[in-house]
């Protein structure tokens, strides 16, 4: 059976076309769909562009492909769109980078924090509940508006046509206020929040959500984060993900929910749970670091092209024993957005450019694996240890300081393109 996967990623939207788990062929469009930023805080894009993109990913891969039976989808989770009656956006995508839950609000704090404090639930800003409060505290939820639902969901409703969004609980917990256990959004909490329950999309009876074209049938679309498991693990639930590319992540399966301060439980397709820990910044922190060596070059009245080829080679004659301390909170944490990076330890010795450039991908492995530290202090066990994304395939001393920082071998995930793979998978299971 043909099945095809569709990722709605927020600098691309990827597709492949998978039989019996393994894929055939892909498809990769730049998603160049933001829009002009109204403010510092604000990260919108543009919904009409991305149903253009995904359907010309469609489109072209059916042409290839007639014969495909099955459709999932996937995307980037916690960002929001408005839709009308007639199911048509009438709002940009308020996308997970969106900043606004952290602007101060009137009693002080931020409206993240004060919608925290309303409910009881730890979140963050850039999910979409945060971003609803937000709008509606400041009255920029549009008037013709209905419902809100995540860019995917919204996509697979084009896709069958109704004019209805659907929601799996793995993208309705992205939002917010959602009881994991009872699988289904916190009535209570909402009306502490005096947030209206008509307003969220509706979670999906079954998988199966309606047809495309009369050809496919599509199923509802699913978080990336755990698509990506699904795709990068390859049905296994025995690993514990390392994902570093923009941002970083580390996420490991659970059958049973393991209370985990510091970590987030997320619903898994197909029953169990996710421990997950985002990292912000991620691979951006050595893209930081290359921008610094790069801006000292042009200062000194050198013009490097980049200077990636230069850190390489200073990475290539090993890692020092005397590196200094550095934390790579260049964007804070989810739960502190105010947290900012340090350097420590550093003496006349170590503040070289090679001492730095290890010390980053150290500093990188450290945050992920206090995650990991969490997960075995609330009882977790150890389980084999797998990495994705360009920023960790791409860096060999990265891998190496992932692998020294857990004490485990690290296998690098055979699959590419991870979450539109992982919804290619999960559509096979239904």
């Amino acid at each position: 059976m043909l099945i095809l996967g569709l990722d709605i990623g927020t600098t691309t939207i990827s597709a492949v076309v998978t039989e019996q788990g393994q894929v055939l062929d892909s498809l990769t469009l730049p998603n160049g769909s933001f829009l002009p930023n109204r403010a510092p805080c604000e990260k919108v894009q543009d919904p009409q562009d991305i149903r253009a993109t995904a359907l010309r990913a469609v489109e072209t891969l059916f042409d290839r492909w007639p014969d495909i039976q099955r459709i999932g989808l996937t995307g980037q989770m916690h960002g929001i769109v408005y839709l009308n009656a007639a199911g048509e956006p009438v709002s940009p995508l308020y996308t997970w980078q969106d900043g606004r839950g952290d602007q101060p609000c009137e009693n002080g704090g931020t409206y993240a924090g004060r919608l925290s404090e309303l409910t009881g639930y730890a979140v963050s800003t850039g999910y979409g509940m945060v971003t609803h409060f937000y709008n509606l505290q400041n009255g920029l939820v549009p008037e013709t508006a209905v419902v809100f639902c995540t860019i995917h969901d919204y996509i697979a409703m084009v896709l069958t046509g109704n004019t209805t969004p659907v929601t799996d609980v793995s993208d309705a917990a992205s939002l917010g206020l959602f009881r994991v256990e009872a699988g289904e959004f916190d009535l209570s909490a909402l009306r502490r929040a005096e947030i209206d329950p008509a307003m969220l999309p509706r979670i999906a009876a079954a998988p199966l959500v309606g047809r495309y074209a009369d050809r496919a049938d599509v199923y509802a679309a699913i978080g990336d984060n755990q698509a990506s498991f699904l795709g990068a693990c390859g049905g296994q639930t025995d690993r514990m993900l390392i994902n570093m590319g923009t941002g970083g992540q580390f996420s490991v399966y659970t059958r049973d929910p393991l209370s985990c301060p510091g970590l987030e439980t997320r619903p898994f397709p197909g029953g169990g749970h996710l421990l997950v820990g985002a990292s912000l910044c991620g691979g951006r922190a050595y893209a930081l670091l290359e921008t610094f060596f790069r801006m000292t070059a042009r200062a000194m009245g050198a013009e490097p092209e980049s200077c990636y080829d230069g850190m390489a080679a200073l990475l290539a004659q090993g890692k020092p024993e005397d590196l200094p301390v550095l934390t790579p909170l260049f964007q804070g944490t989810r739960q502190d957005p105010t947290l900012r990076g340090s350097i420590t330890g550093l003496s006349t010795e170590n503040l070289t450019p090679r001492h730095l450039t290890w010390a980053m991908l150290e500093g990188m492995a450290e945050e992920l694996y206090q995650m990991y530290a969490l997960y075995l202090r609330a009882g977790g066990k150890p389980v084999k240890l797998l990495g994705s994304g360009n920023g960790l395939r791409r860096n060999p001393w990265l891998q190496q300081c992932f692998s020294e920082k857990f004490g485990l071998p690290l296998q690098l995930s055979d699959c590419r393109e991870e979450a539109a793979t992982g919804a290619a998978a999960y559509a096979a299971m239904q």
